[in-house]
């Protein structure tokens, strides 16, 4: 008898301590800000509807809702569900509580679907991350290649036009920092591209005879919708390179009227005598022009000058 007097005495603690949990967190909850707008807003919640359905309550009360307090965009990742923030709708006396992607969460994901649509091939963190806010300057030097730029990005809210850019001038005026930012401006549209460092591809090409990977390469650099070659002329290359491959990645894109940019501290007609010798010494003039005229059928010369950018 007496064990059943016990557990009868420690069951009434255990509800009086419940009840006063209980209490305490009612209070809680009915005292946030944002719980009292929602009653203020749908009178129709009285305390039953409120008791019933007060877990609710309490889990839309205790989740992080408002992205400015978040500490670098991860305060919600202590929610329920990381990157979402809870959202409450009121169908009478009903209460629904669902979840929404949170302005971290959505710029992050569009972050990444940029960064998918942007391939490369040896460019440094600074070009990928290049924006097109920052070109515009007083600089009159490059003004032009400013303009081209503008013009071409516009022409592609109709459609992918056919010819992209041939960017030429000295070392360090911010060439290749045009390249990124177009790449960046072409993923926002949704419009894949592709950028690569010219030795290093030539390079890559070279090592890709040893494991028979040359074709599935070549076939990637020719339909990308848009190519980015930088630095084209920056090392000598072998016969076979310039038109095996260039030649065959140039000619395809001409065909198919897939844009291709290029950036250089060569002109075209110093890159042509560029081209014309190959790593060999024998002069070539012939088949660099072929080069050179496939160039101009993809792209459109547009000289840069300006003060150093580095």
């Amino acid at each position: 008898m007496e064990s059943i007097q016990a557990s009868l005495k420690k069951w009434m603690r255990d509800k009086e301590s419940f009840q006063d949990v209980y209490q305490q967190m009612r209070k809680d909850i009915m005292s946030d800000p944002d719980i009292q707008e929602l009653l203020k807003e749908n009178p129709q919640l009285d305390d039953q509807a409120v008791d019933r359905q007060l877990i609710k309550l309490y889990e839309y009360q205790s989740q992080n809702k408002d992205c400015k307090n978040c500490k670098k965009g991860g305060g919600c990742s202590k929610n329920i569900l990381p990157g979402y923030k809870p959202r409450i709708d009121v169908d009478g006396v009903n209460i629904h509580l669902s979840y929404e992607k949170c302005q971290h969460m959505i710029l992050r994901e569009k972050q990444q679907e940029r960064s998918e649509r942007i391939k490369s091939l040896s460019m440094p963190k600074e070009i990928l991350n290049a924006s097109m806010a920052d070109i515009h300057g007083s600089d009159p030097a490059r003004h032009e290649a400013i303009v081209a730029i503008s013009q071409f990005l516009n022409a592609t809210k109709e459609k992918l036009p056919e010819k992209g850019l041939y960017f030429h001038g000295p070392f360090g005026v911010g060439k290749t920092y045009f390249l990124g930012a177009i790449a960046n401006e072409l993923a926002d549209r949704k419009i894949d591209s592709m950028l690569i460092y010219m030795p290093e591809f030539v390079r890559e090409m070279n090592a890709s005879i040893k494991n028979d990977s040359v074709n599935e390469k070549v076939e990637e650099f020719k339909q990308i919708s848009v190519l980015m070659i930088d630095d084209i002329g920056a090392e000598s290359i072998s016969a076979w390179f310039r038109d095996e491959i260039l030649g065959s990645i140039l000619q395809y894109r001409m065909m198919e009227g897939l844009p291709t940019f290029f950036s250089s501290n060569y002109s075209l007609d110093q890159l042509e005598k560029h081209l014309a010798t190959t790593t060999r010494g024998d002069i070539e003039r012939l088949k660099a022009g072929r080069i050179i005229e496939r160039i101009n059928q993809v792209s459109d010369p547009v000289e840069v000058n300006g003060e150093s950018q580095r």
